[in-house]
């Protein structure tokens, strides 16, 4: 038995002393079937195996994720011979179902992501998902999802049937549907990964990170965080991939223009004060926080992290993993006792509430960097939601350093990009945005622009490869410093974004024309993502 192994069966020992129930280490058992007694649907849907039986007794073996209402269902079902149940480890259940539902030889194809076969593509997965156990199904997905550098897995209950989408550079794309029957299987699987329950009418947060052998020898990671939240047809299910190295989180991969470059580099030759990184979920804001925080890790300086979950390992910083409410204590208490630990970078992964966002603040005044994340549509929205969570505060201005906001777009496939010049309509549309660049950006001449249309071709049906982030960046300039100092009920996101442009900043929906201008992405990837 592996050191792993053998770890898992201590844990699986405690957790059964804790719960008050019996323990068998399946190692050292004979594996004896029974196939009379529970159907394999059976016993994967209420994850128990019978060890032992005979006309008078049953002995079944249950996980520390099997529900408890299945002891009372299966007393109620064998009133004819006398049950005991003991707790077995995880990997121990895989052993017997192994046993009991051996890997069929199961062809596995790559999911493609394309236009035109989509649907015979689609049938052919889905024939697939239906033939293999529910622990390669999830290895499968999740071993394609990695190879189409997809950032998502997204699992959805329909009236008929379970669809399965990757999300692939931003957009979703349908690769397979499950049936029902087929689905309970992947569900159990991953919410025993997970350590979520399949029975919660609340929404869940999990985290997988295990390697996993296929049914074909193949190794994959799995390296998830997992979301659930109940519809009216079933618990639908996200997992995002994390499948980035450390070496892949730094400033020169972000994509940053040669001005951006200068804010940021100023940032980390004078580390105090605070950066908030704004943007809906999937929008890069996580990879640019690493990335800052692997510039910011040298022997000189102490990095401290608080993450709901730590979603890569990074050597040399401290991690702390913080899930909602931990043991009494809230997100903000954990925070004050990390700044009571002198760290010269705090990293807190979002702001959520008002104790977080004061207490954060506090910390970026007393000589701190502090580094985090906050939901907003834009960089001026972020301010004035800030200030509508911790009031007017005079020390606020002198806290913040930057705010920055962004949008992951596509980028256009250059070998399959066509060129266009806009129509008189489309430029009078364009020169009412280039009006408002501010005064120190180039305004082009847009008779002499050339905008380009994504082509297609059989390896890539959509022209697209890969992402590019729109960013705008807001400093406290002293004309953004100003209107901060305003009453509340003269400070809006309108006054102040107006006044960031006039001081140099160019908005989301700039820095998007200028890429288009560029050839880097299209206009409706702009406007689809920015507005």
């Amino acid at each position: 038995m592996n050191d792993a192994r053998k770890q898992e069966e201590l844990v699986t020992k405690r957790r059964a002393d804790v719960l008050g129930f019996n323990y068998v280490d399946t190692t050292q058992l004979q594996k004896r079937l029974f196939k009379n007694i529970l159907s394999v649907p059976e016993l994967y849907n209420l994850r128990v195996v019978p060890l032992t039986s005979d006309e008078y007794h049953i002995h079944f073996g249950i996980t520390t994720t099997t529900a408890q209402q299945v002891i009372k269902k299966l007393t109620e079902r064998f009133t004819d011979q006398r049950l005991s149940f003991s707790i077995i480890s995880e990997s121990g259940f895989s052993d017997y179902m192994k046993l009991y539902d051996p890997p069929k030889k199961v062809e596995y194809q790559d999911i493609a992501i394309s236009g035109t076969e989509a649907s015979k593509m689609i049938e052919s997965v889905s024939a697939t998902l239906d033939k293999v156990r529910p622990d390669d199904m999830l290895a499968y997905l999740v071993q394609q999802a990695y190879a189409l550098k997809s950032s998502d897995i997204h699992l959805e209950c329909q009236r008929d049937n379970v669809r399965v989408r990757f999300r692939v550079d931003g957009v979703l794309h349908p690769v397979a549907y499950l049936s029902y029957e087929k689905y309970k299987h992947l569900i159990s699987v991953l919410a025993s990964a997970a350590n979520i329950s399949t029975d919660n009418t609340e929404p869940q947060a999990g985290h997988i990170s295990r390697s996993y052998k296929m049914a074909t020898g193949e190794q994959v990671t799995l390296n998830l965080r997992v979301e659930t939240v109940p519809t009216i047809y079933g618990m639908d299910i996200v997992a995002r991939l994390f499948n980035l190295r450390l070496e892949l989180f730094n400033l020169q991969n972000l994509g940053l223009s040669e001005k951006e470059a200068k804010v940021v580099d100023d940032i980390i030759r004078h580390p105090t004060g605070m950066v908030l990184v704004v943007g809906p979920t999937g929008s890069g804001k996580t990879t640019t926080l690493y990335s800052l925080i692997n510039t910011l890790n040298t022997a000189e300086r102490k990095i401290i992290t608080l993450e709901d979950p730590v979603e890569y390992n990074m050597p040399g910083v401290t991690q702390i993993p913080v899930v909602g409410k931990l043991e009494g204590q809230s997100f903000a208490d954990k925070l004050r006792a990390v700044l009571r630990l002198d760290p010269d970078v705090v990293m807190v992964g979002e702001i959520r509430d008002q104790d977080t966002a004061k207490t954060a603040l506090q910390g970026a005044l007393t000589g701190h960097l502090v580094l985090s994340t906050f939901h907003a549509s834009s960089a001026a929205a972020a301010l004035t939601r800030l200030l509508d969570i911790v009031g007017i505060n005079p020390l606020f201005t002198s806290a913040m350093r930057l705010v920055m906001a962004q949008r992951l777009v596509r980028r256009l496939d250059d070998s399959l990009k066509q060129p266009y010049k806009p129509d008189d309509a489309l430029k009078r549309q364009l020169q009412v945005v280039v009006d408002t660049f501010p005064p120190e950006l180039k305004r082009p001449d847009l008779n002499e622009v050339t905008l380009y249309k994504a082509g297609s071709s059989a390896q890539n049906p959509f022209g697209y490869s890969g992402q590019i982030a729109l960013r705008e960046q807001l400093l406290m300039t002293p004309g953004v410093q100003e209107i901060l100092r305003l009453p509340p009920n003269q400070i809006t996101t309108e006054r102040l974004e107006a006044k960031a442009v006039e001081d140099g900043m160019h908005t989301m929906l700039h820095d998007g024309l200028l890429k288009t201008f560029d050839g880097l992405t299209t206009l409706e990837e702009v406007y689809r993502v920015v507005g």
